[in-house]
């Protein structure tokens, strides 16, 4: 009996610590903030008009920088795409450059794009 007792005092701290450490949460490597819900509302395109949605992008960039936390990937490419068609051309070059930059994996993607904007 006294086996069993000291068995169940070693396990019984051992279950806590285990499922505690199973709870802790872990931080996301991205501040999404609002990003997919302006992605759906830019496809569903009957919502929100181009300056909203720049504006809701650029409140949640803000965030992110005060914060600390870097954007998703992606995010520098659909902000591109809206200043596009809003014609702020000068700031299209300056998201697609960013977006190149922080994700080298986009190169060919941007650069096709910046292609086909400048033409």
């Amino acid at each position: 009996m006294t086996k069993t007792i000291h068995r169940f005092a070693l396990l019984l701290p051992l279950s806590v610590l285990a499922l505690t450490g199973c709870a802790t949460r872990q931080q996301p490597i991205y501040g999404w903030g609002n990003y997919q819900q302006q992605v759906y509302q830019y496809f569903k395109a009957d919502t929100k008009s181009n300056e909203e949605q720049i504006a809701a992008l650029e409140e949640s960039m803000q965030k992110n920088r005060s914060k600390g936390t870097p954007l998703p990937p992606g995010y520098h490419a659909h902000l591109g795409l809206l200043y596009a068609n809003a014609g702020k051309d000068d700031m299209v070059v300056q998201e697609f450059q960013t977006e190149k930059t922080l994700f080298p994996e986009s190169a060919p993607y941007m650069d096709f794009l910046l292609n086909k904007f400048k033409k």
